[in-house]
């Protein structure tokens, strides 16, 4: 009797690393919680490898896990083991997120740049207040922690529906609305403080 119960415990509690692959594969969502348990630590490594500890770091790490099971269709098991194609992953994360930093640098600077070189008293009120609005939105999002940010991100720059969000990070998308309207509120107050401080 024992014998017939013993070996589903054990290979529930402690499968080998070739098991947690073939189980994330099959898309059994308790293998993507042991993956992050055993190799969570690998990926975050790398990511403060690469931007240091804080953030950055920390959202590169979660951006690997939900991309590796939103894509887990392109795992092959027999062509390599999980951590080594997690690594892959956090590695195109590590790039995604430099490459976002330098745009939205740039964005910022091109805004402020503008900014300046209004002609004072030229400057129609619709520019201003969507230079205003753009280098809110873009201070706002150094302030968010994920999945805030990302969520924004993907809303606002890359002009994705929620649904789609929410199909792409797998965030349910009441969750993914509640995050939106949440930040946006948080927007309008800082827009109008901002407002409220302007000289007359």
């Amino acid at each position: 009797m024992t014998s017939d119960r013993e070996p589903t415990p054990q290979g529930a509690e402690d499968p080998d690393d070739a098991e947690i692959g073939r189980r994330f594969a099959a898309g059994e969502e308790q293998a993507l919680a042991l993956a992050y348990e055993r190799w969570a630590g690998q990926v975050h490594g790398m990511a403060v490898r690469a931007f240091g500890p804080g953030p950055d770091a920390e959202d590169v790490t979660q951006q690997t896990f939900i991309s590796a099971w939103t894509g887990r269709a392109r795992y092959r098991p027999d062509q390599g083991p999980l951590p080594a194609w997690l690594s892959g992953v956090c590695r195109h994360k590590i790039a995604d997120t430099w490459a976002k930093r330098d745009r939205m640098r740039r964005e910022a600077e091109a805004a402020a740049t503008q900014a300046q070189a209004a002609p004072a008293g030229g400057t129609t009120p619709a520019v201003d207040t969507a230079i205003a609005d753009r280098l809110l939105v873009l201070e706002e999002l150094d302030r968010l922690g994920q999945p805030q940010r990302g969520i924004i991100e993907l809303a606002f720059f890359a002009d994705l529906t929620h649904a789609q969000i929410s199909e792409r990070t797998g965030i349910p998308l009441g969750t993914v609305k509640s995050h939106i309207r949440r930040t946006l509120e948080r927007l309008r107050t800082r827009l109008e403080v901002d407002g409220a401080a302007l000289p007359a």
